[in-house]
């Protein structure tokens, strides 16, 4: 039996999500199973390719809903998780016990802990430093600001890894180490340790990078690295760099889109009182209410970048 799992790539908590999903059901619901992972990730346009559900099962976990007769499950937190209207109210019929969705979850990995446990009987203690992880990485947890940029903990530079890893079936590979082995033992892996010291070397260099590209005015950064290979850029360096700040704008470039990142200080001196994945759904993104992002086409650079400005203004006129 086949199993295509669905997962946010180049994401710890998607990664993570699709590890414990995969582990959850091979021990709670059948073992006799193959799965195939598969990356998805926001992009302008279609998010999902109809032909791609072509497991027995189809699973989407941390990414957003599909409506398709053919995914079985799905389990997510963001805030911005439907598409539509028609997509929530599809959610909300669903009486299948194989759909959920709370975005008051820190990660999707806790919350695929939570409902395993409660409702399937499954055991997370095996898992329980994944679950904690992805708690403090996906929800900004850190102590300070050093400690999310100096990245000491393992989880932490598997974070860096996988958000920067060129290969396409990297994470394919890793989640399956992820279900099993410590993450200590998984980042020794070889295909992992190898990327591990290019890697710390560009994160160093980003931050100078971003110093000097970032511009903090009225405790509201904005930065534009398009110019640069720095779509995985740790996305604390700002407020590290800036601790007066209250929020981060930031536009960065890869092959397939123009990413425009909107944040808040974990840190901040002021609390954040605006609801940032509403604010990027205008603009056809999403998140959650203290960090959310939108994908643009690389041919609408321009629009990326008005968009941008926008909400620079409108967060400096709000700080």
């Amino acid at each position: 039996m086949k199993v295509r799992v669905f997962y946010h790539d180049k994401c710890f908590d998607g990664a993570s999500s699709a590890a414990l999903f995969s582990r959850f059901y091979r021990e709670r619901i059948r073992n006799d199973v193959q799965f195939v992972f598969s990356g998805l990730l926001h992009r302008a346009g279609a998010l999902f390719d109809e032909r791609d559900f072509d497991g027995d099962e189809n699973a989407i976990v941390d990414f957003k809903y599909s409506s398709s007769s053919k995914i079985t499950w799905w389990f997510d937190h963001h805030e911005s998780a439907f598409l539509t209207a028609e997509d929530a109210a599809h959610f909300e019929r669903d009486r299948s016990n194989r759909k959920f969705y709370d975005p008051a979850f820190k990660s999707c990995t806790s919350l695929i802990a939570k409902i395993a446990k409660e409702r399937f009987g499954f055991n997370t203690s095996a898992v329980a430093d994944l679950v904690h992880w992805t708690d403090i990485i996906d929800g900004a947890l850190y102590p300070t600001a050093r400690d999310a940029v100096e990245m000491k903990a393992p989880a932490m530079k598997l974070t860096m890894v996988i958000e920067s890893a060129k290969d396409s079936n990297f994470a394919a590979r890793l989640i399956p180490l992820l279900a099993t082995e410590p993450l200590e033992r998984v980042l020794q892996a070889p295909f992992v340790a190898e990327l591990l010291p290019p890697l710390l070397e560009r994160h160093e260099h980003s931050i100078g990078i971003l110093q000097k590209k970032i511009e903090c005015k009225n405790r509201v950064i904005f930065f534009d690295v398009t110019d640069y290979d720095l779509e995985g850029y740790n996305k604390f360096v700002p407020y590290y760099l800036h601790p007066e700040s209250v929020y981060s704008i930031g536009l960065s470039k890869s092959s397939f889109r123009v990413k425009v990142s909107v944040g808040s200080n974990p840190w901040s001196p002021s609390e954040p009182r605006v609801n940032l994945a509403k604010i990027c759904e205008r603009y056809g993104g999403g998140g959650h209410a203290r960090v959310g992002a939108i994908s643009f086409d690389v041919s609408q650079h321009d629009a990326a970048v008005k968009a941008a400005h926008e909400i620079v203004a409108e967060l400096r006129a709000q700080v």
